[in-house]
C-alpha cells in the first residue's frame, strides 16, 4: 500500500491514544520507549496491550532500582502495514525523542527498522519480530533480536518431530516476509536431517479466513507434517478447520513453530491436545513468570501472557539497565554505545535465564518444545500446556557463522 500523510497522520494519532506512560515530577530529559505493535488485528493477542502492558511493568521495575532516571513509554498501532510502521518509526526518531523502538510484530517492518535505527543512532530492540535475516543478511549495529526467531522455532518443532520419524513436511504459509523465513528455516534443518518437503502454499495476509482449500493441498500430498508457518488468527483458524475436514488423526500431524500459549485458548484442549509448539518462554515457568502475568492479567482478555510479552518486559528491562551502565545523556545521544554495553558480558535473566548477546545481535537462550495437554490434564483455565523439552540457546539458535552477517569477523 502507498503511504499517504493521512495514514502516517491516523498511525501517529494512535500512538497517543495509546495511554503514554511517563514518571513524572523530573525536570531531565527521559529516556523514551515507543512500541509499533498490533493493537487490533491479527497478532493482538500476541503483541497488543499486552505488550504495552509488559513494558510498562518493566519500566517501574527498573524505577525501584534508579528513581533518578525518569522514563516515557508510548505506542502506536502500525496497523501490520510497513509502510504505515515505518512512518511513525521515523517521526519518533526525527522529532519526537524517542531513543529505543520495541515489539514489532512484523518482520518486513523490522528488516526497514533496523537501517533506520543505524542511520538515526537509536535502537531497537526486536521482542515480536520472527525473521530470522535480522541477524543474518538485515543484520546491523543498533538492533537486538530478542526473544526468538524462525530459525530457533522451527528448529525446536522440526528436530522433534524428525525424532519421532515424520519426515515428510508441507507448508501453509503467509504470503510475507515471516512465513518465507519459516519456511526457509525448517526447510535447512529438514534438509541437514534426511528430511523432505513435499510442497509449500502461500496464503494472502492479512485477510485470509478460509483455509479449506489451503489444507485440502496438505491433505492431498500425502505429507505426515503439515506446518503451519503462520500465526495469530490464521493459524488458530487453520487448526479448527482441519479438525473439521477430519484431517488428523489419520496419518497426519500439525507443526505449529509460530504458535503460542494465548492460542492455545483459543483453539482449545480437545482440538488441541498432543500437538506441539516452541516458545522461548511460558507463563507458568517460575516465580517471575507468573508475577508478570498477574500484573499484567487485567489487559489479557482471560489470556494468558505469551512468549513476546515476557519479551517485550526483559527487553526494556535490560535496555534501561544499559542506559544506565553507559549514562542517559550517552545513551540517548550515541545508541551504538548502548547495543555495545547489551554485547559486553553474558546475563542472568529473571524470566529468560541465562542469556548472551552475540556479534550479529541475536539474544541466545534456551527454548521450550511445549505439548498442549488433554483435557484431563489441565487443572485450570490457564493450565493448557506442558514443557516437554528444554533446548539449550546454542543448540537452538542458527550458529554464528551460517547467518551471514557483516558484522561477524572472519
Amino acid at each position: 500500500m502507498k503511504q499517504t500523510r493521512r495514514n502516517v497522520l491516523a498511525a501517529m494519532a494512535g500512538a497517543f491514544l495509546a495511554t503514554p506512560y511517563i514518571r513524572r515530577g523530573y525536570a531531565a530529559e527521559p529516556v523514551r520507549l515507543g512500541l509499533l505493535s498490533d493493537l487490533n488485528g491479527a497478532y493482538a493477542t500476541l503483541s497488543g496491550p499486552g505488550a504495552v502492558a509488559s513494558v510498562k511493568a518493566a519500566v517501574e521495575d527498573f524505577a525501584k532500582e534508579h528513581p533518578d532516571i525518569p522514563v516515557e513509554v508510548r505506542a502506536s498501532d502500525f496497523q501490520l502495514k510497513p509502510d504505515v510502521g515505518l512512518g511513525i518509526a521515523r517521526e519518533w526518531f526525527d522529532t519526537q525523542g524517542v531513543d529505543c523502538i520495541l515489539d514489532v510484530p512484523m518482520s518486513a517492518l523490522a528488516f526497514s527498522l533496523g537501517p533506520l535505527a543505524r542511520d538515526r543512532n537509536k535502537v531497537a530492540v526486536f521482542t515480536a519480530t520472527a525473521g530470522d535475516d535480522l541477524t543474518g543478511r538485515f543484520c546491523g549495529p543498533n538492533h537486538i533480536h530478542w526473544t526468538h526467531d524462525t530459525y530457533a522455532l522451527g528448529a525446536t518443532v522440526a528436530r522433534a518431530a524428525l525424532k519421532k520419524g515424520l519426515n515428510t513436511w508441507f507448508f501453509i504459509m503467509p504470503d510475507y516476509a515471516m512465513g518465507k523465513s519459516q519456511v526457509a528455516s525448517i526447510t535447512h534443518i529438514l534438509e541437514q536431517n534426511g528430511g523432505k518437503v513435499l510442497g509449500t502454499v502461500a496464503h494472502p495476509f492479512p485477510g485470509t479466513s478460509d483455509f479449506s482449500s489451503y489444507l485440502l493441498q496438505a491433505q492431498s500430498s500425502g505429507a505426515k507434517v503439515i506446518c503451519l508457518a503462520n500465526s495469530g488468527e490464521d493459524a488458530v483458524n487453520c487448526i479448527k478447520q482441519a479438525t473439521e475436514f477430519g484431517i488428523l488423526g489419520h496419518g497426519q500431524t500439525i507443526a505449529m513453530p509460530l504458535f503460542d500459549t494465548p492460542l492455545v485458548k483459543a483453539v482449545g484442549l480437545r482440538t488441541g491436545q498432543g500437538l506441539n509448539y516452541s516458545v522461548a518462554a511460558y507463563w507458568d515457568q517460575n516465580d517471575a513468570t507468573r508475577a508478570l502475568q498477574k500484573r499484567v492479567a487485567p489487559v489479557l482478555n482471560g489470556n494468558p501472557l505469551g512468549q513476546n510479552h515476557i519479551g517485550d518486559y526483559s527487553g526494556a528491562y535490560n535496555y534501561l539497565k544499559a542506559v544506565a551502565a553507559v549514562g542517559v545523556a550517552r545513551a540517548k545521544s550515541d545508541g551504538r554505545a548502548v547495543i555495545a554495553q547489551l554485547k559486553s558480558a553474558p546475563f542472568d535473566d529473571a524470566m529468560l535465564g541465562h542469556c548472551v548477546v552475540r556479534q550479529d545481535g541475536r539474544m541466545v537462550h534456551e527454548m521450550r518444545l511445549m505439548e498442549i495437554k488433554k483435557p484431563s490434564e489441565s487443572h485450570g483455565e490457564l493450565d493448557l500446556a506442558k514443557v516437554d523439552a528444554v533446548i539449550p540457546g546454542d543448540q537452538a539458535f542458527r550458529p554464528l557463522a551460517e547467518g551471514h552477517c557483516p558484522l561477524v569477523g572472519g
